[in-house]
Order: C-alpha cells, then sequence, then structure tokens
C-alpha cells in the first residue's frame, strides 16, 4: 500500500502485533527526512539512539519516554525531541498510542536554525526538554506529517513541515529569530511566479532561489507581506483559475487538471472551502443551470 507523492518510498512494517501497525516514508522535498506514522499497544522500544534528530508528536494515548537522563509520559497536545545519539526508548502506557515521527539530520537543523537567525548557528540546535507539552505546535506538526503521508500536494508537506520545525527551534531550541526589512518586491517576483505557473508542482527551494532567500525567510516574509503562505496562495490562485474555467463550461475533470489540482476531488475541496459551494454546484449557478457535461 504505496500512496503517491512524496511518499513513493513508502514501506508498510505493520501489523506487528494485533492493532499495531508502524509505516515509513521519505520526505523527498525536504533532503530525504525519514519520516514514520505507527500505532503500538505493546511493542517496547529497547534503549538505542539514531545519528538524526527525532521530532514528533503522539496523536493518541500515551506514551513513556526516556530520553535526555529523564523518563515521563508524552500524550496528545505534547512534543517530543530527541538529540543525535542520545540514548533512549520508548513503550505504550494505558493501552497504546498512535505517533507520528520525523527523523531529521543535524545538517539540516542547523541550516534551519541559520536561516530563522539570520546568523551562523556553529552547534546543533539543543531541545534542552524531550518532552513539551505545545497543542498548537502539536497540531502544526501532525499536519504537516499526514499532508507528506497524503503525497498529493507536495508543497502543502514541504511547506507545512518547514514552518513546525522553524517554529520549535524559536519556542523549544532559543533561536531568536531574526528582524525582517522591506520585502515587498522579492515577494511580488514570487507572487508572478506562483500566478505564471501556478498547473505545475512548485517547490519551495524553487521559489526561494528566484529572490535568493531560503525557504523559511520565504514563507516568513510571504505571510508577513500578502496574509497567506505560499502554499495558500497557489491554492487560492487555483481556484480563482477554476473559476474562470467552470464559467465558459470547462468539465470539472478538466478544470482540476488544467489548474494544477490532483483531481476532481481535490479541486472540490479547495474550491467549496474558498467560495463556499462546490465547483459543481457554482458552475450550474453561473451557466443558469447548465453544468458542462
Amino acid at each position: 500500500m504505496t500512496p503517491a507523492g512524496d511518499t513513493n518510498d513508502a514501506m508498510s512494517l505493520g501489523p506487528l502485533s494485533a492493532g499495531e501497525t508502524a509505516r515509513f516514508f521519505a520526505a523527498h522535498r525536504l533532503d530525504g527526512i525519514d519520516c514514520l506514522s505507527a500505532t503500538f499497544r505493546t511493542h517496547v522500544y529497547p534503549p538505542h539512539m539514531h545519528d538524526t534528530y527525532v521530532v514528533g508528536t503522539i496523536e493518541s494515548g500515551w506514551e513513556k519516554v526516556s530520553a535526555l537522563g529523564m523518563k515521563g509520559h508524552a500524550g496528545p497536545g505534547d512534543l517530543v525531541f530527541v538529540m543525535p545519539q542520545d540514548v533512549h526508548d520508548g513503550a505504550p502506557a494505558e493501552g497504546g498510542y498512535s505517533y507520528r515521527m520525523t527523523y531529521p539530520g543535524q545538517d539540516f537543523l542547523r541550516d534551519l536554525a541559520e536561516a530563522v537567525t539570520r546568523r551562523p548557528v556553529p552547534a546543533a540546535p539543543f531541545f534542552r526538554d524531550p518532552v513539551v507539552h505545545d497543542p498548537e505546535g502539536a497540531r502544526l506538526f501532525a499536519a504537516a506529517h499526514h499532508a507528506l503521508e497524503a503525497g498529493a500536494d507536495g508543497l502543502a508537506g514541504e511547506e507545512l513541515l518547514m514552518r513546525a520545525y522553524a517554529r520549535t527551534l524559536v519556542l523549544h531550541a532559543g533561536m531568536a529569530p531574526a528582524t525582517e526589512g522591506d520585502e515587498a518586491i522579492p515577494v511580488n517576483r514570487i507572487r508572478e511566479m506562483i500566478e505564471a505557473r501556478h498547473q505545475e508542482d512548485l517547490s519551495l527551494a524553487e521559489l526561494a532561489a528566484t529572490v535568493g532567500w531560503s525557504r523559511h525567510h520565504l514563507i516568513r516574509a510571504f505571510r508577513r507581506q500578502v496574509g497567506l503562505t505560499p502554499h495558500a496562495y497557489l491554492v487560492d490562485v487555483r481556484v480563482r483559475r477554476a473559476q474562470i474555467r467552470l464559467r465558459a463550461g470547462t468539465g470539472l475533470a478538466t478544470t482540476a487538471a488544467e489548474t494544477g489540482f490532483a483531481d476532481q476531488a481535490h479541486l472540490t475541496r479547495a474550491f467549496k472551502a474558498r467560495i463556499g459551494v462546490p465547483p459543481g454546484a457554482y458552475q450550474r449557478a453561473v451557466r443558469g443551470g447548465r453544468a458542462a457535461a
């Protein structure tokens, strides 16, 4: 069972025992970061370590965690951090847990920390607490992980995970964000690029390279100037272009393909969220009841 897009190298490892599943996949746009979604009822991790960080969240249930010489429990609304080569373990508590984890490399998080602070960061970022209660951060991280696993919209998962990681660096690793200057002109260049190439599977790296920014800088500056993230703006452009095609009588499937949506269902979700009605109902209304065949 392998979804499309970013997760085309996904590997199902379950069930491990009754009610347990574990599934690895790679975030190819983000240096191939390993990702894991799993549900464990009885599985116990022995003490072990990784060369990478471990960053994730518990979606349901409770996990017993030992890391950085501390023991505790992690549950819904918590973020979990394990430093590279730190010995840690994990075990289910109170009937088990479901969680989502990522394994970013040291260079990746250090580069992101430099983008956040706009200054050199000579040492790997340090997360002091292995478990932090941060419901907003947990929701953002889970949304990113779900988007990456679904794989239908590459820019969505890429942008969400970059935002989640940057937020954790600021709030939980003591990285003070840099102040920003006037960014209207480069942001407008990126807007023009999105408008012109909205049908394409654009990446943050490509958009950021247009103006010589980091991906993190792009997200922050674009959101500050426009009021939307680059991905949200891209979806908005696609919906507006879809309206033009629907008014002209173009069929729903063709409209979805011509405006960059993964499929008709993707178009319908985005369209209804922004316009208030599904695209078929919109087309019937604007064409006097004459929807496309």
